[in-house]
């Protein structure tokens, strides 16, 4: 099965590619950044990274045959002995204490004409350290437990406060039962007294007609 075939055709036929791919690694190696599409750039990267791996190889190894193999391997991909000399007798030894990442692409914007994405492709200098990326694994743990420790306080903060108005919530509630009978106590009050009124008031009444 084809799975995860299909990348950097470019276009082209088989034997086109290979040709393409080793005049722009003949380019790089000779100057050291080409200005190039930008999809081209990409299918540049892995093919001269794995020429300079076997420049790499080549420094490590103690056995002269296997130098001399490596650098066939070099010739037979790149397709010219002047530019792999270059490589492997003079800029070998910069990459031998890196681990990868050899090139390094920069967009350029589109092309006049038929606004094809253009990009510049060059091999990193050996001592350059590259952008300091920051680890988003620590620094997010970090972030947390800050937040965490911020939270913290407050919860404690609000703990207190709670516990106030739960012992206040009780004594509200025993106001209210005090005041509860009390307003039932006047209100009976209130009716025997509108009764008593009442009878005296008929009691007078009934006295006044007995009297005409």
């Amino acid at each position: 099965m084809r799975h995860s075939k299909r990348r950097h055709k470019l276009g082209v036929s088989g034997p086109h590619r290979s040709a393409m791919m080793g005049n722009l690694a003949v380019a790089i190696i000779t100057h050291g950044r080409i200005e190039t599409t930008l999809a081209k750039a990409k299918a540049l990267r892995p093919f001269i990274e794995k020429v300079i791996t076997l420049a790499k190889k080549a420094e490590k190894a103690n056995d002269a045959a296997r130098k001399l193999h490596y650098r066939r391997l070099a010739i037979a991909r790149v397709r010219d002995k002047q530019a792999v000399a270059k490589l492997f007798d003079e800029r070998a030894t910069e990459f031998v204490n890196r681990e990868g990442g050899y090139t390094r692409i920069y967009k350029i914007g589109q092309r006049i004409g038929d606004a094809a994405e253009m990009a510049l492709i060059e091999l990193i200098d050996g001592n350059d350290e590259g952008y300091s990326k920051p680890k988003k694994k620590a620094a997010k743990k970090a972030a947390k437990k800050a937040a965490k420790k911020e939270e913290a306080p407050v919860e404690k903060a609000d703990a207190p406060a709670a516990e106030g108005k739960a012992e206040e919530a009780p004594a509200e509630e025993s106001k209210a039962d005090e005041k509860a009978p009390a307003k039932k106590a006047a209100k009976k009050a209130a009716k025997k007294a509108a009764k008593k009124a009442a009878k005296k008031a008929a009691k007078k009444t009934a006295k006044k007609e007995d009297a005409e």
